[in-house]
């Protein structure tokens, strides 16, 4: 194993991170969710006969993927690329990501026995990702990495649905008719994702994101009892880090100001709710986002006004990262994403 990079003195300095940490910054940084995906050419290419999960395994896959967004955009953070089901997979548990599907678990889970089954994660587990981590971070020079991992609550969704699911009803089933294997679970995952941040943290990773893709099924009560006392147990160790935590949702505007008493530093508002209304959901906390991913797709004067809005919301939190309301669409134009980079960082240059 190639032996761990040092990590250029200047990304503590970087707007991405001063931000992050309430700071002032020379300009609004910005960085967008799934910006190393299929939107690029160049990521199509490179991955064109490899499976995912196999490309999130290979480290001179991970980091040429990783990079090209930041080769492309100049945006402020690049993203480890990966997938929130990779750790799982790592330890053992058979699933596979299904084009046009998304992950499938051969067996979903349903006992406390099945739980019991599932390995806890180690380094050794991801080696791989070290090595990756360790070799994007010595090319990123003075550009933050975010590592990243599933919450709990979704990562437990796709284990007990089998797959991707739009109702989560087995999900509620177990959760609300098998409390003992639902809380058995989200503790096996809690530890599962905490452990793999602390691997890429450890590597080299400035940051985490905590992905809830799903939380926005769940109703604020439900939410505080069932979910949040599992992600706060992730973000709790993330903490011991010393890295900002993100902490992000999609459909969550009921949900901010309890993923905020998560634990996180930053919370991610998607573009349901204008920015200014998520800082005071988030109760005075840095915020991610919100521009509408389909707003890319709109003529560019349009995009750009929209942006200089979120932007001027985002004013009234003590920091502020410039984002999507969610991931970048597959066939999003990225030339559209690139003048959307410029124009943050020239409209909010101080």
């Amino acid at each position: 194993m190639p032996a761990a990079s040092t990590t250029d003195p200047a990304v503590h300095d970087s707007a991405f991170l001063r931000a992050a940490r309430g700071e002032e910054v020379p300009h609004t940084p910005v960085w967008f969710m799934r910006q190393a995906g299929r939107s690029l050419p160049e990521y199509r290419k490179v991955r064109q006969g490899v499976a995912m999960l196999e490309s999130c395994m290979r480290p001179d896959l991970v980091v040429e993927i990783t990079m090209q967004p930041v080769r492309r955009y100049g945006v402020d953070a690049a993203i480890f690329f990966s997938d929130i089901v990779l750790p799982l997979k790592a330890v053992g548990v058979d699933l596979d990501i299904v084009p046009g599907v998304g992950p499938v678990v051969a067996k979903p889970v349903a006992t406390l026995e099945d739980v019991a089954a599932i390995p806890d994660l180690t380094p050794g587990h991801v080696s791989f990702v070290t090595e990756s981590v360790q070799r994007l971070v010595g090319e990123l020079g003075a550009t933050p990495l975010i590592g990243f991992a599933g919450a709990p609550f979704t990562v437990a969704s796709y284990l007990v649905e089998g797959g991707p699911s739009k109702e989560h009803a087995k999900t509620k089933a177990m959760m609300f008719g098998a409390p003992d294997v639902w809380d058995a679970l989200m503790r096996k995952i809690a530890g599962i994702s905490a452990a793999y941040l602390q691997v890429q943290v450890d590597a080299g990773a400035s940051a985490v994101q905590l992905f809830d893709s799903w939380a926005g099924a769940m109703a604020p009560a439900d939410y505080r009892r069932y979910v949040m006392p599992y992600s706060s147990e992730v973000l709790a160790h993330a903490g011991t880090l010393g890295v900002p935590r993100i902490h992000f949702g999609v459909g969550t505007g009921e949900l901010l100001g309890l993923m905020g008493e998560a634990g996180a530093d930053v919370v991610g508002v998607d573009w349901r709710v204008p920015l200014d209304e998520g800082v005071r959901r988030v109760g005075g906390r840095v915020v991610q986002g919100n521009l509408d991913p389909s707003l890319v797709f709109a003529p560019t004067e349009v995009m750009l006004e929209r942006a200089a809005d979120v932007l001027e919301r985002g004013r009234s939190a003590p920091g502020h990262i410039f984002n999507l309301g969610h991931g970048v669409m597959p066939s999003t134009d990225p030339d559209q994403l690139a003048r959307l980079t410029d124009f943050v960082h020239e409209h909010s240059a101080r």
